[in-house]
């Protein structure tokens, strides 16, 4: 599996890039992985206004319908429409191509509680 090293993690298994006030987010490679293929892709509107840990959408693979949570409040400035017609690019690329949302960033410090990558990794590797 790969967890790039720039990039923030969420025990929710989203991961985040920070690109100056806004940050763009996705699923990670082990959530894709746990997933199976995925069928179906369901996400907010551009000008949403989300809350830290409300649900962004959904994604729904072979073996379940996973939500995914925001990992910091701010508001959908962009949405993957690649990605809802073409579900599989999570599977394929879920940092570049499989991207999901945009959101810009109400309250930096909200990123605190995002891991490394190494952090990351060892809370795949350790869970239960």
């Amino acid at each position: 599996m790969d967890f790039p090293e720039e990039l923030k993690y969420s025990k929710e298994h989203v991961w985040v890039r920070i690109e100056r006030d806004t940050a763009v987010i996705g699923i990670t490679d082990f959530a894709q992985e746990e997933l199976g293929i995925v069928s179906g892709i369901e996400l907010p509107d551009e000008g949403d206004e989300l809350e830290q840990d409300d649900s962004v959408g959904s994604v729904e693979g072979r073996k379940t319908v996973a939500d995914i949570y925001a990992p910091f409040s701010g508001t959908v400035k962009s949405v993957n429409h690649e990605v809802i017609d073409n579900p599989a690019l999570v599977n394929d690329d879920p940092y570049d191509g499989g991207w999901l949302v945009e959101i810009s960033l109400d309250d930096p410090d909200e990123l605190k509680g995002l891991m490394s990558a190494d952090d990351y990794v060892d809370y795949v590797e350790n869970r239960d």
